[in-house]
């Protein structure tokens, strides 16, 4: 935390001369409080005191002038705000080594399942749109605020053979571009997400992907999701399907993406949980001096209410 106007903080100083003054007053009190030397007769006849309840008005009053203090040096924070025109584009590997068993229940039913808690889970004002890739690319759903259209095409996904990475996110571009009458001349900030665990095998390169996606400055964050293990049967016969990290990880570092690996559903959605997150939002320094100041009226109310209630006065 920062603060604009910290010379206002100087008032701290007889704000603890104050404090130091108080505490000095009551050890001065209590070194004579006592001058009765019958001490038992003392207690049967001397009426119950106040106890720690004395304080409170004192101490509300201390943290009262305290936060108007730190409220009149303006405090700013960084806060996360959603970003204006904001669009993700989930690419979604519906190939056929999706279907391997080694994230329960499949590679392929556990993606759905997390992209749609990840659709779910955007604020509404973020555009999402859909491309699902296998031998080839194509856009599933534009990316629109309509929540229900993504979803009902992230359960009507089904594999195919062929991985075509490179189409993927040449796609995803497509469907950035194309989102209102003004993303040709003023791009809106978006991302590409693209889940898969394959190594491309048709289409376009990898590289000529990363240029384009350089070209048009929207980082392509990638999640590797499977496990060295995984297999599927086919025509008869068992096929080894692990995934592959390092592709997806060289296509993400070369356009500003993320790299992220997940070996079973809990952790596909963690990965979705982080990228909405980082994503959408944008960090600005803002001023939340109305906090202390609201703070610190609530303060000089319960000084003066407790005072009021316990001792009939006002502090």
């Amino acid at each position: 935390m920062t603060f604009l106007s910290p010379r206002w903080l100087l008032l701290l100083i007889p704000v603890a001369a104050i404090v130091a003054a108080y505490l000095i007053m009551q050890r001065r009190r209590s070194r004579y409080a006592v001058r009765f030397t019958n001490l038992d007769l003392l207690t049967s006849v001397a009426p119950r005191g106040p106890g720690f309840r004395r304080h409170v008005p004192a101490a509300a009053f201390s943290v009262m002038l305290v936060l108007l203090v730190l409220g009149f040096a303006r405090p700013t924070a960084e806060v996360q705000v959603p970003r204006e025109r904001a669009t993700v584009i989930v690419a979604f590997d519906v190939s056929a080594s999706m279907l391997a068993e080694d994230v329960e229940p499949t590679r392929f039913a556990a993606a759905q399942q997390a992209a749609r808690r990840f659709a779910e889970g955007l604020p509404p004002r973020f555009n999402l749109g859909l491309v699902a890739f296998s031998q080839y690319a194509s856009i599933a759903v534009p990316a629109t605020t309509d929540r229900q259209a993504v979803l009902d095409a992230v359960d009507r996904l089904s594999t195919s053979a062929g991985t075509a990475i490179g189409e993927a996110v040449f796609a995803s571009l497509d469907a950035i571009s194309t989102i209102d009458a003004r993303a040709g001349a003023d791009p809106p900030p978006a991302h590409v997400v693209l889940l898969s665990d394959g190594s491309i095998t048709t289409g376009r390169s990898i590289a000529e992907a990363v240029a384009e996606a350089g070209k048009r400055r929207v980082p392509v964050s990638t999640i590797a999701y499977g496990t060295p293990r995984g297999m599927i049967q086919m025509d008869g016969r068992t096929i080894q399907v692990p995934v592959d990290g390092p592709a997806l990880k060289d296509l993400a570092d070369s356009t500003g993406g993320s790299f992220y690996e997940a070996a079973s559903g809990g952790e596909l959605q963690a990965v979705y949980d982080d990228i909405g997150s980082s994503v959408g939002f944008r960090t600005e320094r803002q001023e939340v001096w109305p906090w202390f100041v609201g703070l610190g009226l609530l303060g000089a109310v319960v000084a003066a209410g407790t005072s009021l209630l316990w001792f009939s006065r006002i502090p």
